[in-house]
């Protein structure tokens, strides 16, 4: 059975403006943790749109936060942009929600976990993953920031089907280095994970990759939702993560169900874990709680709904404060998936369960 995954580079478009995006939630959130922002950003070449909503005693410095991303991820604009905002305050009629502790949204949000590796997550995802990372490290000075992998697995053999990576490289680069760099990188990885390296590489298909960024494609927050997550391999609820505050439960749910998915895995209660949580706006409990084990299960998922009921406040707030999710940095969650780094709250596994 193959199955694959891909993983974008902080250079793509759709991950620089959720790195502006996430940038301007976390300023407003570290001058004012009872902010309430829902922003998205949009680039194509060197102009920037910035539209949502900002209920916050801070005003962000928009140009400023968009000026540093962008001297990271696109160092030739990053002081010759073109900015439009359009920013108002969070809609009265949403925020009479949000303030009787209610979710400030309709919806259904996932968390997956498998114990098919260390980090909890797919095995082809976090091949991807790893490649992404080691292209962003800055070793090669060939490539440019603008990259995508793509790891297809064969679960039935358990070995590596095809590895794919395309990136942007320098004008002067040759294509047989830039590919390579890639098979190293991929060859790497492959043996830390005690994989074959007998796979099919794929480098650049098309060949040249020289124009990246916002110049090669526009890009807008919320499009690379399947990289934040699961690579695939379990639902998404609608919404994307960046640029909201955790009283969206678009975000704040996702962290809690993917924490609660984990906690099922370490408890012993199953192999492979996707929980769904669902919400009315300003309802404060959930409408609906539901798992699902995959066959994998060491006990019914009544017993697991009800183990999770039991420990966790799934309530906006009890989400908030048992995840301390406004004390979180965003800027992290931003590039290489909202799951990655082991010491956010909904990844620490020192962590207790529940209540």
């Amino acid at each position: 059975m193959l199955f694959s995954s891909e993983q974008v580079s902080a250079g793509h478009p759709d991950k620089i403006c959720d790195q502006i995006s996430d940038a301007i939630l976390s300023d407003c959130l570290s001058h004012d943790h009872q902010s309430r922002v829902a922003v998205e950003t949009l680039i194509k070449d060197n102009h920037v749109t910035v539209a949502g909503e900002i209920t916050s005693d801070h005003e962000p410095d928009v140009r400023e936060l968009v000026r540093r991303v962008l001297a990271v991820r696109e160092p030739e604009i990053r002081n010759d942009f073109d900015l439009t905002v359009h920013i108002s305050k969070q809609s009265a009629d949403i925020a009479q929600g949000v303030d009787k502790k209610g979710a400030g949204d309709q919806g259904m949000m996932f968390g997956y976990a498998t114990d098919e590796t260390h980090k909890m997550l797919p095995i082809p995802f976090v091949l991807a993953t790893e490649a992404i990372q080691s292209l962003q490290q800055g070793e090669y000075p060939l490539l440019l920031p603008d990259a995508k992998s793509q790891v297809t697995y064969d679960y039935r053999k358990h070995r590596i089907d095809t590895f794919l990576i395309s990136t942007q490289h320098t004008e002067q680069a040759k294509l047989t280095d830039v590919r390579e760099i890639c098979s190293h990188i991929m060859w790497k990885i492959a043996d830390a994970f005690g994989l074959n390296n007998d796979f099919r590489i794929l480098v650049n298909p098309t060949g040249r990759f020289v124009t990246g960024g916002s110049f090669a494609d526009s890009g807008v927050t919320g499009r690379k939702i399947i990289a934040d997550t699961y690579g695939g391999a379990a639902h998404h609820g609608g919404g994307a993560f960046s640029g909201k505050d955790p009283t969206k439960v678009d975000r704040s749910a996702a962290y809690m169900a993917r924490r609660i998915a984990k906690d099922v895995i370490r408890a012993g209660l199953a192999h492979k874990c996707e929980i769904q949580l669902s919400y009315a706006i300003g309802v404060e409990e959930p409408v609906g709680v539901y798992v699902n084990t995959f066959h994998t299960g060491k006990a019914p998922a009544g017993y697991i709904v009800k183990w999770i009921r039991k420990r966790y406040d799934l309530t906006p707030e009890g989400m908030i404060d048992f995840l301390g999710l406004r004390n979180v940095d965003y800027n992290y969650t931003s590039t290489l998936g909202h799951f990655w780094r082991q010491w956010l709250p909904w990844e620490d596994k020192s962590r207790p369960f529940g209540k």
